[in-house]
């Protein structure tokens, strides 16, 4: 087994999956197949003898081999394996050139710790991307107001969450539940206003989340000690935003800048 390790933040350990489920060498072909096919989530498994990796067994390994070989006559023994210390950037690498899912992460005793996916390397890539997002909120916000702002990370109820958004897109509200059902979601950006806690960023996210009963979603929280007067608040009054229930879906076809074809065809023959 080849391990490969960096201590370069951010790392696998961060984002590794620490509860996985493995099979023993010991157990039949059979026993696994239907693990396999039990499970919406699996195509296979790490083989460990008392958590210390000794192999992988795939669907595809199990195909020509009888319900009652031992799996350990027919799992792969040289397999990649990540450290949780690896640099995560390091490990989408070897799963973008070595064409697998899933990277077994082991300690320095060879002894299984976790797997990261290429889902999880997706998600830090997209959690790295969103703290540039609150930083230039921030600094435009103290610009603004001549005030020092302070950043947290919160996880916040949804049902106190004040929109400053009155409508989304029914085309975008799939994509972002397909990415909350993948754990694949950013995190929401939210200013606490003095304790009204005003939706900046993740209007999609959000009324996503609600839909698959989801009642609080991890956020990065500007604070603003004191109350005071925001656009954004004023926005969400006037157009009466008080909870997420009150945003409006909008199917794609009315997006403003998407017109039918038999709509541009009559304006063609105006000319």
């Amino acid at each position: 087994m080849e391990v490969v390790s960096d201590r370069t933040k951010p790392r696998v350990k961060d984002y590794m999956t620490r509860d996985v489920a493995t099979v023993s060498p010991d157990e039949t072909v059979g026993e696994v197949a239907r693990r396999i096919a039990e499970s919406d989530e699996h195509s296979g498994f790490p083989v460990c003898e008392r958590r210390r990796v000794e192999g992988f067994i795939s669907a595809r390994d199990l195909l020509l081999a009888d319900d009652d070989d031992p799996i350990f006559k027919i799992m792969a023994t040289e397999l990649l394996v990540a450290h949780p210390d690896m640099k995560v950037n390091d490990a989408a690498r070897v799963i973008l050139r070595s064409g697998i899912q899933k990277l077994p992460v082991v300690d320095d005793a060879g002894n299984l710790v976790g797997i990261i996916s290429n889902a999880d390397v997706i998600r830090s890539q997209i959690e790295r991307a969103t703290p540039e997002k609150v930083g230039k909120l921030m600094r435009t916000l103290e610009q603004i107001h001549e005030i020092d702002l302070t950043q947290e990370r919160r996880t916040v109820p949804l049902s106190e969450l004040t929109p400053t958004q009155g409508r989304v897109y029914a085309d975008e509200l799939e994509g972002r539940r397909y990415e909350l059902e993948r754990g694949l979601a950013e995190p929401l950006v939210v200013i606490d206003n003095g304790g009204m806690l005003l939706l900046a960023d993740g209007h999609h996210r959000v009324l996503a989340a609600d839909r698959l009963g989801i009642d609080e979603m991890d956020a990065y929280v500007i604070v603003i000690d004191h109350e005071i007067e925001l656009g954004m608040a004023d926005t969400a009054k006037k157009e009466e935003l008080e909870q997420i229930d009150d945003i409006d879906v909008v199917d794609y076809a009315r997006h403003p800048l998407v017109k039918t074809t038999k709509r541009l065809q009559s304006d063609d023959r105006a000319k």
